[in-house]
């Protein structure tokens, strides 16, 4: 029976299982391939993040979620050109819907998540986790607290 040692990571400070022989890139792997099943038991929706406009709603990676004043009806109202500088938060066919959260269509056609019934998006100019540069772009782009 091989030995299970535990290890945290310095990223999180998650537990991460550490087989005898097993390298330091393969324990990071492993630790990848766990927080990616953990997202997806999660659901891998968002997770509430400290930023400079307070808690927001953010991917699980940090990446800050938004909502467009012009969607209505859990519509996405989001065009081609739109979603290239507001990429839609698309949704796993692989991951259920769990309230308060569902899936809508993406103006491209893909399935996107909605939070409380509004489409969510990112924001090609925020680059790390926290970061908040689409809050209040054009009076229409909002966080999500």
């Amino acid at each position: 029976m091989k030995k299970l040692v535990l290890a945290l990571s310095i990223l999180g400070f998650s537990a991460v299982p550490v087989f005898a022989g097993q390298t330091a890139a393969s324990a990071t792997k492993t630790e990848g391939k766990m927080q990616h099943a953990m997202d997806n038991m999660a659901g891998g929706l968002g997770k509430m993040s400290d930023t400079a406009s307070g808690k927001v709603l953010t991917t699980a990676a940090g990446l800050t979620l938004y909502t467009f004043d012009k969607d209505s009806g859990g519509m996405s109202n989001c065009d081609a050109s739109c979603l290239k500088i507001w990429p839609a938060y698309h949704a796993s066919a692989k991951v259920k819907a769990v309230m308060p959260w569902s899936k809508v269509k993406a103006s491209d056609g893909k399935e996107m998540w909605a939070y409380n019934g509004k489409p969510v998006y990112t924001y090609i100019k925020d680059k790390k986790a926290g970061d908040v540069e689409g809050d209040g772009v054009g009076g229409n782009w909002h966080v999500i607290k």
